[in-house]
């Protein structure tokens, strides 16, 4: 099934979710660890970037030094879709909170300063209520 490219729709229909959990960006040469099992995957020239559940980067051992909230849009955005990042980005950083995108096949992925995660899904909430025009 093909995503949404619509950005009207896709805002007003993104419906923010918070995952439970924290989650930390740790790097890693080679292969994740034995146990580790990423959320996210990046292989650069530096090594391979994990995105991971903070216990699990803690039983490892691995070193990091950003926790996460990690929030799921609901809404399955086509990949060529263009302004929904934009549009999260920009509402996200008026209220002073980065934000770390990752698109999935099916859904984008957001992951925001840990202690100020319940904070974003209400702005992304209210982001898409103003794009139902209530």
């Amino acid at each position: 099934m093909a995503g949404e490219l619509d950005l009207a729709k896709l805002l007003s229909g993104m419906r923010p979710v918070l995952n439970a959990g924290r989650y930390v960006y740790a790097t890693v040469e080679g292969e994740p660890p034995p146990g580790i099992s990423p959320v996210v995957t990046v292989r650069e020239p530096e090594g391979l970037t994990l995105v991971v559940r903070q216990e699990d980067a803690d039983a490892a051992g691995l070193s990091y030094d950003y926790v996460a909230g990690w929030i799921t849009l609901q809404i399955h955005s086509a990949l060529e879709a263009v302004g929904l990042t934009a549009a999260v980005s920009q509402a996200l950083a008026q209220a002073g909170l980065s934000c770390n995108v990752v698109a999935g096949f099916h859904h984008d992925h957001l992951f925001v300063p840990y202690e100020r995660a319940e904070e974003a899904v209400r702005l992304l909430e209210a982001l898409a209520e103003g794009a139902t025009g209530e």
